[in-house]
């Protein structure tokens, strides 16, 4: 059963499970102890954290290891803004940032700081100026993924460091999902990751700190882990993320060129294949093993369900597979479709027979969910009336979206096709569909109840 969704978790790399098994002898002992089980279990973990630092490309005394990678990134925007509240309380994030960092933000506000979002383009990227445009005399932290989550598109992040380094401003970055890969280049201030993004055991995160970095743990104090992380580390876990973060890295390139190649094939065959698609991300600017999709007239949830049942594990960004019914925060920010949306993130030793067999189902299965949803292409009608209004109120994604598309015909060209609704997902997927139609969106209005968003048929 191939499994595509490495961004979430990867499969326990090989190094990992012999790492794992051989610590677990030899590091159950109190590293801060000087009897021999205690130096034994010291010299491993100093050699893990030298190993992870030289891939961080930081100093070993900078590296602490912390329970997850979102500890890693609350520890560190929380340490930050501590250490610099002299400075301010302004912190400046990007809009597609993980939740990790949104959810730090929000209590940040909430405790009466200031927070400026960074917005990015159809392709998922920030602009450097953008920020240089946000940051002032309070900002205290900015901060930026160095490759996003959901669609892998790659962030400036040298170019963002040099423009927050000019201010004055440290840069913390989630390095999450591209550590695996390489280094992250430029002046970063301060760096997180997590050891199950790249075939390591889960629990263990990263949080570099350089030195000169105002920082303040917070927290009660503890000894262990320069203070940021408290609690005795799990040694077995740690050793195991180091040595296959330096294996994985040993075999990036190769793997990187290869992945490449077969994601860049179900970037050409899904458009080709799978009508009213669109593939989002960066085409070029990009993670070498992801790729994101969204299908027109699709219910997110179900495709996932059928592609399991076929034997694909996929992830995706939908409205359609939320208990919320809101769409993807980044997929939002993008402005891009988000109904009928499938991650595919490709670990490492995947086949072309696996991708070849993956670009074989999933044209029949999107079709079938379409037929279920009575999403086939719309009748050709002749014109009813200028103008129509849709009582879409209490259709979830994607019907919404299907009401339109099969009332846009039975207005003229230069009609227009009102459609109500109180689903949150309309306010992004009709504007997209209009897109991808050649339609006109004129707009959105409030109503007593829901919102209705107006199409102007253009062809």
């Amino acid at each position: 059963m191939p499994y595509f969704d490495t961004a979430s978790a990867a499969p326990l790399h090989p190094v990992a499970r012999q790492a794992l098994q051989a610590s677990l002898d030899e590091g159950w002992a109190d590293p801060a102890r000087l009897y021999r089980e205690g130096r034994r279990a010291r010299l491993l973990l100093d050699a893990a954290r030298e190993a992870a630092a030289e891939a961080v490309g930081c100093r070993p005394d900078e590296l602490s290891f912390t329970p997850s990678g979102t500890h890693a990134v609350h520890s560190g925007i929380a340490g930050v803004l501590a250490g610099r509240r002299r400075v301010g309380g302004h912190l400046v994030v990007s809009a597609v940032e993980h939740s990790s960092v949104l959810h730090a933000a929000e209590l940040h506000a909430a405790g009466g700081g200031l927070v400026s979002e960074v917005p990015v383009d159809r392709l998922g990227r920030v602009s450097p100026s953008a920020y240089g445009d946000l940051v002032r005399p309070d900002t205290a932290l900015a901060c930026l993924q160095s490759a996003n989550h959901e669609v892998g598109t790659l962030q400036p992040v040298a170019e963002v460091a040099e423009v927050c380094g000019a201010a004055g401003v440290p840069l913390l970055v989630d390095a999450a999902q591209s550590l695996g890969w390489g280094p992250v280049e430029g002046a970063w201030s301060v760096l997180c990751a997590s050891a199950h993004k790249w075939g390591g055991p889960a629990g263990v995160g990263l949080l570099a700190v350089r030195k000169g970095v105002r920082f303040s743990p917070q927290g009660p104090a503890d000894e262990r882990e320069s203070g940021r992380s408290p609690g005795f580390v799990n040694l077995p876990a740690v050793v195991a993320a180091a040595a296959s973060l330096r294996a994985v890295r040993a075999e990036a390139d190769a793997e990187a060129a290869r992945l490449r190649i077969l994601v860049d094939r179900l970037r050409r065959r899904v458009a080709r294949l799978v009508p009213d698609v669109e593939v989002v991300g960066h085409p070029d600017l990009r993670l070498p093993h992801l790729v994101t999709f969204s299908c027109l007239y699709v219910d997110g949830e179900t495709l996932l369900h059928e592609l399991d049942r076929a034997d694909y594990s996929v992830s995706s960004g939908s409205s359609c597979t939320s208990s919320t019914l809101t769409p993807s925060h980044v997929l939002r920010a993008m402005g891009v479709l988000s109904e009928g949306n499938v991650r595919v993130s490709l670990p490492m030793g995947t086949t072309a027979a696996e991708v070849n067999g993956f670009l074989e189902v999933l044209p029949g299965l999107v079709a079938d969910v379409r037929e279920r949803l009575g999403a086939g292409e719309p009748p050709v009608s002749l014109p009813e009336a200028d103008s129509l209004e849709l009582d879409a109120l209490g259709l979830r994604c994607p019907q919404p979206v299907i009401e339109l598309a099969r009332a846009i015909g039975r207005v003229p060209v230069g009609g227009t096709v009102t459609v109500l609704s109180d689903d949150e997902v309309a306010r992004l997927d009709i504007p997209a569909w209009c897109a991808m139609r050649g339609q006109q969106y004129v707009g959105e209005s409030p109503r007593r109840r829901g919102v209705a968003y107006t199409v102007r048929r253009t062809a």
